[in-house]
């Protein structure tokens, strides 16, 4: 699934209210998605009430939720926050609001969300600090940039810039120190989508596996003692090539390079699905190219039981995979750990993800993040 930008417009004109601006900030960090961008505080008059001044800013969202999801866990973040709702007509003083603006160009209209916010236009204090971060950005349904669209709001109100930034939850995890992450694990494992997830967040070029291409896989699968030597060569000349190619390409618009696997993986399984002779032929290439290929910084392995592989294999549905043998994926995951407990070169990280799904749960998600990203 896709991520999508959301634009969420935030105000608070009750109690600490930079302080409440910056919990909802962190919280919607860890329920909705990744914060991208957030804008200049802006200390705004209360509208269409009598009421303490605002401070109001606009954030820049990336969420995999659905938009009625991202409507439930924001009115979560208000109410855990302290936000009380009262049936009285016409606007309140309020320790928190959370409004939703925009969904990428999504037109919608249920009896609970409309987006774009049919207000929006109307509102300098949704405006200013919207264009501070999306001046760009063009309304669906008015079809005007959002530049223009405050030059023609005939709201008045006078906005005053707060000399404070809210911090964005999102530097926590910082990967700036390293170059190239691998992450590896089992088949199953959950290593591409964690890959691409970490990629899209954080601004990485992505190296994916291309073993969907190769021939030989589905005939092994069916006979694997006949497709074994051919089918770990060419994984091998693969792997050897790919990232020779992608890690040789500077890419200036990247922070770092993250990959779904590490070289070394053509060790661990050659070993499993090899007879002795072919492994030591096998094993005297693969430490001709090796000693070539560039070391990942971080070796991210993510250890999940049997029991759950196999769910995840079944539930990603691919044909030739679905008779793999439980044995197979447990000679897969010793041979990992062997190799990774005596390993001296690499800086590894060993997750054990097999009670969490860091794809449908975000917790999970940053539970993953946080292990990655400690010292």
């Amino acid at each position: 699934m896709e991520s999508q930008k959301i634009y969420i417009s935030i105000g608070s004109n009750k109690g600490d209210k930079f302080k409440n601006l910056q919990s909802a900030v962190d919280a919607i960090y860890v329920k909705v998605g990744a914060v991208k961008i957030i804008s200049k505080v802006f200390k705004t008059p209360a509208l269409g009430f009598e009421g303490d001044d605002f401070f109001n800013a606009c954030l820049l969202v990336e969420s995999y939720l659905k938009p009625n999801k991202i409507l439930k866990e924001l009115l979560a973040i208000e109410t855990n926050l302290g936000r009380i709702r009262s049936k009285k007509e016409g606007y309140q003083s309020r320790i928190i609001d959370l409004d939703i603006l925009f969904i990428e160009n999504e037109i919608l209209e249920t009896k609970s969300l409309k987006v774009p916010h049919p207000e929006l236009h109307k509102r300098r204090f949704v405006l200013e600090p919207l264009h501070h971060i999306a001046s760009k950005f063009k309304h669906p349904i008015l079809d005007d940039e959002i530049s223009v669209l405050l030059e023609k709001c005939e709201d008045k109100s006078v906005l005053e810039p707060v000399n404070i930034w809210l911090k964005n939850p999102s530097k926590q995890h910082q990967f700036s120190k390293y170059n190239y992450i691998a992450i590896e694990g089992n088949i199953g494992a959950g290593k591409t989508s964690l890959a691409t997830k970490i990629a899209q967040d954080y601004n990485a070029k992505l190296i994916l596996e291309r073993f969907a291409d190769n021939p030989f896989l589905p005939k092994f699968y069916k006979d694997a003692q006949r497709y074994a030597f051919t089918l770990e060569m060419s994984f091998l000349a693969d792997r050897y090539q790919q990232i020779s190619d992608d890690l040789s390409q500077l890419d200036l618009f990247k922070d770092f390079i993250v990959s779904d696997y590490d070289i070394f993986k053509s060790l661990i399984f050659s070993k499993i699905t090899l007879h002795q002779d072919e492994f030591k032929l096998y094993r005297k290439l693969f430490y001709l190219m090796y000693k070539d290929i560039a070391k990942p910084e971080l070796y991210v392995y993510l250890y999940q039981n049997t029991e759950r592989l196999q769910e995840n294999i079944k539930k990603r549905g691919r044909k030739y995979e679905q008779n793999i043998d439980s044995s197979y994926l447990e000679k897969i995951n010793s041979g990992y750990l062997n190799f990774l407990k005596n390993q001296t070169e690499l800086n590894v990280k060993i997750i054990d993800i097999s009670d969490r799904d860091f794809v449908k749960n975000r917790e999970d998600y940053l539970y993953v993040l946080d292990a990655i990203c400690s010292n």
